[in-house]
């Protein structure tokens, strides 16, 4: 199948209706992925109008491969589909920013974003990857849990591997680990204060993830933060309820029987 062919800046007015589309020379739009629960970016594809049609009509990602020239249904051999949510066009009308909701990782080496790797700022000479490359998916869907993620964070410490942001926190000790725990609970207040909701989930999962990460650094695991929520539901109970002694048996209102 071939890409049409178009002008350069050619614009497009196509029959959904506004905005009005503008496709470079070889008919194309950038279309950034975002989770749309998160906001974490996923990746960047190329979407042509008969991909972005085909995106409409069945609500889950399609691209267009420019190497193999050729309609791409994202996640129709892996699995890893995405129901797109929203689709967005810029102030230009020249690329696109699709909302998803993930079925499995969005890279093709299984992490969950493309944009797992960082370059250092310049005059620092270490980066900073973002965390959300340490949230994998659960094989064959949306399988992540609390649990899941706890057994991650603990098996990164175990067997740290190459370029693992877990693995680097643990490598740089308890300090780092709790100052990340406080950079994030900041985040979270800020975001709760006029930021939006998708903001707000993604810096709780932030914070939830580096408060993982610090008890699995001090040994501690999932269940004790578990346990010290059942005592606290416990000693919830009213007071008086629970001083409250079982009721008697009913006495006769005779006292002593009648004769």
């Amino acid at each position: 199948m071939d890409t049409p062919t178009l002008p350069h800046s050619h614009v497009a007015k196509h029959p959904f209706g506004t905005p009005t589309l503008t496709f470079d020379d070889r008919g194309l739009l950038p279309a950034v992925v975002q989770d749309a629960a998160t906001g974490e970016v996923l990746m960047v594809a190329w979407m042509n109008a008969k991909a972005l049609q085909r995106t409409r009509e069945t609500g889950e990602a399609w691209f267009w491969s420019r190497s193999r020239a050729e309609l791409w249904h994202k996640g129709a051999t892996s699995g890893h589909t995405m129901r797109v949510r929203e689709i967005r066009v810029d102030c230009d009308g020249d690329a696109l920013l699709l909302k998803v909701n993930p079925a499995g990782p969005a890279c093709h080496t299984g992490e969950r974003s493309c944009f797992y790797r960082s370059l250092p700022l310049s005059g620092n000479s270490r980066s900073a990857p973002s965390e959300a490359s340490e949230y994998p998916t659960g094989e064959g869907g949306n399988g992540m849990t609390l649990d899941r993620l706890f057994e991650i964070i603990r098996s990164r410490k175990e067997n740290p591997p190459p370029g693992s942001y877990t693995a680097r926190l643990f490598m740089a000790g308890e300090d780092e680990i709790v100052k990340k725990v406080g950079e994030e609970a900041v985040e979270v207040i800020l975001a709760v204060k006029g930021q939006g909701d998708e903001r707000v989930v993604a810096e709780v999962a932030d914070l939830f993830y580096h408060s993982l990460v610090l008890l699995a650094a001090r040994g501690l695991t999932l269940a004790d933060v578990e346990a010290e929520l059942e005592r606290r539901h416990a000693s919830s109970l009213s007071p008086a309820l629970r001083a409250t002694p079982p009721p008697s048996p009913e006495r006769s209102s005779g006292e002593g029987g009648g004769g």
